[in-house]
């Protein structure tokens, strides 16, 4: 630590928090004799490199100087923002008071303004980094491919397995059963439906969801978190955006608000109603073939993400049922 602070002149450390929402790097709030700071330390190896941090960090403060409010990196004496101590990758940010917030807690007219902010987002980005015809990350190939049910298929019968031999069963063990079995019926009675590949790409956050979002007096105050920075099709982000903010403890989605977020994110980024049709389908397409929490539970033994599964994995169903009036709310 002290060799981390003589870095970036920024002081002894007085006392360091964990800050305990991330799932994959690991965070800090950090008080030392020079004032308060966020300390990421950039765990995950996926994101982990360090001249690649420096290029997102680069990438977030030309957003800033176009207004979008993001919380911008501490520079060291030599103008680096990350610094590598003991093997491992540190970013410093000013620590920023404010605190996060979900659909539930978001009004109408709230949620028309998150809308705007990631619409914001996407056409900032496009001014501000390199034109996707000449630079396209080399892990996100396109355009994506959708999800193939077989593999699905193969998943739900291994996860299935698993539960099996997981002794004694609990709650847990029982809802995830019940989840697989359903999701296997309802792809096999939608398996046409699977989507093409996917079309328009651009520059996306790739991870923008309430705990990478601080709210100040009601109003955004920073959007942080850019490790998954990349080239993707925009629309979908901004329904995977919307299926996590605004969605029901019971796993419907707000959609009164979702209507009032999509307006609002296709007046800024100015996204057509068929790109956000096609977005819907293919976003329902890809949770109706996802189980990362279940893989993370039975796979991994990490049971970090288990508070999120009930929600997320009726939301599936519901989608399916309430489709078209989803796809209402995100082109209306």
């Amino acid at each position: 630590m002290s060799a981390l602070l003589r870095l970036y002149s920024a002081g002894t450390a007085v006392s360091c928090e964990p800050v305990d929402q991330g799932l994959l790097n690991r965070a800090y709030r950090l008080c030392t004799t020079r004032g308060h700071y966020f300390l990421k330390h950039h765990s995950d190896p996926d994101t982990a490199d360090p001249e690649s941090i420096e290029r997102r960090h680069r990438a977030t403060e030309r957003l800033a100087g176009l207004g979008v409010p993001v919380a911008l990196p501490l520079a060291q004496r030599d103008g680096r923002t990350v610094a590598v101590v003991g093997g491992h990758a540190y970013a410093l940010h000013p620590w920023i008071d404010g605190g996060h917030r979900h659909g539930g807690q978001l009004t109408r007219s709230e949620s028309a303004r998150l809308g705007a902010l990631l619409g914001a987002v996407h056409a900032c980005l496009e001014r501000v980094m390199p034109p996707k015809g000449r630079t396209r990350p080399a892990t996100s190939p396109h355009p994506v491919e959708s999800a193939d049910p077989a593999d699905t298929f193969a998943l739900i019968d291994d996860l299935l397995a698993r539960i099996g031999r997981h002794r004694p069963g609990d709650i847990f063990d029982t809802l995830a059963r019940q989840r697989l079995l359903e999701r296997r019926a309802l792809l096999e009675q939608h398996l046409g439906r699977r989507p093409p590949r996917g079309g328009a790409v651009g520059w996306v956050h790739g991870d923008f969801h309430p705990f990478n979002l601080l709210y100040k007096e009601n109003a955004p105050a920073a959007i942080v978190d850019w490790d998954r920075l990349g080239v993707q099709p925009r629309a979908e982000e901004a329904v995977r955006a919307a299926a996590i903010f605004f969605l029901r403890a019971a796993g419907a989605l707000d959609l009164p608000k979702v209507r009032a977020y999509a307006r609002a994110y296709r007046r800024a980024s100015r996204a057509t109603p068929s790109e956000l049709a096609a977005a819907v389908h293919r976003v329902w397409w890809e949770r109706l073939n996802d189980f990362w929490m279940l893989r993370w539970h039975y796979e991994r033994g990490d049971t970090r993400a288990d508070c999120q599964f009930p929600a997320a994995s009726a939301l599936v169903a519901w989608w399916t049922r309430a489709y078209e009036a989803v796809c209402e709310a995100f082109t209306e």
